[in-house]
């Protein structure tokens, strides 16, 4: 990438294209990403890996579309890129198709010449009407303390 703001509209092509391969070129072989439930992936392998998987299967059918996106430059050489993406067409394992997912999604990019490569990003579901979550029996619930 020559501008780190290529990340988005490169991101979701691979994606919409199911490329997992497209999408990991996108990141320097050393990076780190974390999904919206906490998998970490280190490196451009694990994260081809894991895409893969979740492109060809549950995600196999989905539509990822760019929203609102935010830009900071750090110094010359780095920047973190969000954006809110919605998702649709996620595949549950029942085979019907869920709802619409809206997620924020932290790409933090380095400068290595004159190219761009993220080194590391971070998925977050964007859970409306809630502030944190809260661990009830064995599963995580969304919870608000302002009610």
């Amino acid at each position: 990438m020559e501008q780190p703001e290529e990340i988005v509209p490169r991101f979701t092509a691979a994606w919409m294209e199911r490329d997992a391969a497209q999408l990991a070129s996108l990141f320097a072989a050393d990076a780190e990403f974390v999904n919206v439930v906490g998998l970490w992936w280190h490196d451009r392998e694990a994260i081809e890996k894991a895409h893969h998987y979740g492109l060809s299967t549950f995600f196999a059918e989905s539509t990822l579309t760019p929203g609102a996106i935010r830009i900071r430059r750090v110094g010359s050489s780095a920047a973190i890129v969000q954006c809110r993406f919605t998702l649709t067409g996620q595949i549950a394992p029942d085979g019907s198709i869920g709802g619409a997912r809206q997620t924020i999604l932290t790409f933090v990019l380095e400068r290595q010449g004159a190219i761009w490569h993220c080194v590391a990003a971070q998925n977050t579901d964007v859970v409306p009407g809630a502030e944190t979550q809260l661990a009830h029996r064995d599963a995580l619930r969304p919870a608000d303390y302002r009610a």
